[in-house]
């Protein structure tokens, strides 16, 4: 191609895409035929395909066989909106309004508003969320993953998120095959072992756990109890950990523990999953006869408002709930605006001593 045929493709190109950004030509739109573009820009229709071809590489376009070319819709996304996505497996409990607190604060302040999804940690929850979000004006999205120990069936959707470039963070759980995504995280494992390694020192031997499942979390917690009892030369006994899933949670921890406690087995310290857990551990204990910490010694995690009720303080890892928060949605804003920015953020757990636990 020679120099002027070169300016000419390039110079359609421009006006094209400058003609799609206006609004000229809408998603779903169809585009002129080569023929019509050939004639009212003077050209061969060499020069106007070429200029096409290279709209529908940068994805602003897409041919229909036997139709013509019609706007992606991934320009519904191409204009600033001012909107940020939040999508929490809940928003009315326990540490999430804080989260979301610490997330509104850093983009109020950058003229951003808030849409707020839940999921109710439910994969199906998760599409739906995501699915709707994607026909809505937004700039990015801050999304605690659903069930995120369990396989990740629904990756085309953060593909489709990447291709209409719409940044997101995940924030405290992530899929194992989303690992190179964005991510702000508690380092979860060390926070299992912080605690374990806290109530051997204690002089506990007989250490049950409790862990939730479908969650990452869970999962990386419960890694960081079995490495403090091989660190301390306990053996590792899968009899002695309780897993639940997110929809028995409620249940299962608490009736399994009262099982095992009623059937005389030794129990002298339990690692929950959470505090929400530990208190529901701390009332099933109380209802079989024996005493916390005199009889049992019982751990939480996340620090909530909960660890603090009836006057009973949990021994717990701080959660920097608002922090988080804050964390995440200054990642995003680095994204939006395409600037460098951490793409892993990993908090260092920070045990905090209550009294639900004493030394043997």
């Amino acid at each position: 191609m020679d120099e002027k045929r070169e300016i000419k493709y390039s110079g359609i190109e421009s006006e094209l895409r400058t003609l799609v950004f206006s609004g000229k030509y809408c998603p779903g739109d169809k585009l002129p035929s080569e023929n019509e573009l050939a004639a009212g820009y003077h050209v061969s229709r060499q020069t106007v395909r070429k200029a096409l071809e290279g709209l529908e590489r940068e994805g602003f376009i897409y041919a229909v066989h036997g139709s013509g070319r019609f706007v992606s819709e991934r320009m519904n996304h191409r204009k600033q909106s001012k909107n940020i996505a939040v999508v929490m497996t809940y928003l009315s409990d326990y540490i999430f309004p804080k989260v979301i607190s610490g997330i509104d604060q850093v983009l109020s302040e950058n003229g951003y508003d808030l849409i707020l999804k839940h999921t109710n940690n439910s994969r199906h929850g998760e599409i739906a969320c995501l699915t709707e979000l994607m026909e809505k004006d937004i700039d990015g999205i801050i999304i605690e993953p659903s069930k995120s120990n369990m396989y990740c069936k629904h990756t085309e959707l953060f593909e489709k998120l990447d291709q209409y470039e719409i940044p997101y963070v995940f924030i405290q759980g992530e899929y194992e095959a989303m690992a190179d995504k964005p991510h702000v995280l508690m380092d979860d494992e060390k926070g299992g072992y912080l605690l374990t390694r806290h109530l051997i020192e204690q002089g506990h031997r007989e250490l049950y756990g409790i862990f939730k499942s479908d969650d990452s979390q869970g999962q990386k917690r419960h890694n960081g109890y079995a490495r403090a009892l091989a660190e301390a030369g306990i053996p590792y006994d899968p009899s002695r950990v309780i897993w639940f899933y997110t929809e028995d949670r409620k249940v299962h921890p608490v009736t399994s523990l009262q099982r095992i406690i009623r059937s005389g087995k030794k129990v002298d310290a339990v690692v929950c999953y959470n505090d929400q857990i530990a208190r529901h551990v701390i009332r099933a204990i109380r209802e079989t006869g024996k005493k916390v910490p005199e009889d049992i010694s019982v751990t939480g995690y996340d620090n909530s408002d909960r660890s603090s009720m009836d006057g009973t303080r949990l021994t717990t890892i701080v959660h920097p709930q608002e922090e988080l928060g804050r964390l995440a949605a200054d990642m995003l804003l680095h994204l939006i605006r395409r600037e460098e920015t951490e793409r892993r953020i990993i908090i260092e757990p920070e045990l905090l001593e209550g009294d639900t636990t004493k030394a043997v």
